[in-house]
């Protein structure tokens, strides 16, 4: 139990550069408080009490404000940054040392009967407010960008951006190594799609009034 507790602590450690101390990280952090809740709560969700263990896992949601399902299964070294608003459903799987910011939710669609939440591999790291939706994998190393809808299977060491999510692969990073800042941004790119529009329609319009004055001059 000891040795579970320091690596979740010194993981955090890693991945959190505002992290000053191991007793900062085990006194102050929603997200250890909520993971050690579930901890908890899943070893009695295991052993078919699970009306304590959904209460268990209700206490720490209104104490953190993350909500995870006690029949989740999860990984060892999962982190949850600033994390209210994080929703994890009950079918979910996640792999280890795993990355989840605030407002993410790990969820169904309604469509799907058993299992019914994603599965996420290890080193994923899913962005502010994303929403992941449906039975499907989230390959090892994958990334979620901020406010992304992904609703089909991302592969190993790819970067799902925008809504619905596309693909884009990044080979071989880790994914707690990057920040978000450096996720292809789909907002930027329509901007710069609809200004290359932009400049080609400013073009058509000038090449027409040119013409209408030449067509005015001929005419005097």
């Amino acid at each position: 139990m000891f040795k579970r507790l320091k690596e979740e602590l010194d993981s955090i450690m890693e991945r959190d550069p505002a992290a000053r101390s191991r007793l900062e990280v085990y006194f102050l952090y929603s997200g250890f408080k909520a993971v050690r809740a579930y901890r908890k709560a899943h070893w009695f969700y295991k052993h078919n009490m699970k009306f304590i263990a959904r209460y268990l896992s209700q206490r720490a949601r209104h104490k953190t404000g993350i909500e995870i399902h006690p029949g989740a299964t999860i990984g060892k070294g999962l982190f949850i940054d600033h994390g209210m608003g994080v929703v994890i459903g009950e079918t979910t799987i996640i792999g280890d040392n795993c990355t989840l910011y605030q407002g993410v939710t790990l969820g169904g669609t309604g469509k799907d009967h058993g299992k019914r939440h994603p599965t996420l591999g290890n080193n994923v790291m899913v962005g502010a407010g994303a929403k992941v939706l449906g039975p499907f994998r989230v390959g090892d190393n994958a990334r979620v960008a901020a406010g992304a809808v992904v609703l089909d299977e991302v592969p190993d060491n790819a970067t799902a951006v925008g809504v619905p999510a596309r693909v884009v692969r990044l080979n071989g990073v880790r994914p707690y190594n990057m920040d978000q800042i450096h996720v292809a941004d789909p907002v930027s790119q329509e901007l710069c799609h609809m200004a290359l529009k932009l400049q080609g329609l400013q073009k058509q319009l000038d090449e027409i009034i040119r013409q209408r004055e030449g067509n005015r001059d001929e005419n005097l």
